[in-house]
């Protein structure tokens, strides 16, 4: 029988050969969420920019996105 630290070290190789499979295999999966948790980063700091700035009316946003037209 095999002994608890041992059944660990075992279950850590197989889902370190099993993680490096997938990675190699499925490089796009990465990508995506590497893609994603910077995209994240951003909006929140856009997010806490827009907190801490003076709020403008619709008329302002939409005089602003026509003139960059």
């Amino acid at each position: 029988m095999n002994s608890p630290f041992e059944d660990d070290e075992r279950l850590r190789r197989l889902l370190k050969a099993a993680m490096l499979e997938v990675l190699e295999e499925r490089k796009e999966l990465l990508q995506e969420a590497i893609t994603e948790a910077l995209e994240d980063v951003a909006l929140s700091r856009a997010i806490e920019e827009g907190l801490s700035t003076k709020t403008v009316g619709r008329e302002e946003v939409f005089h602003a996105l026509e003139g960059e037209r």
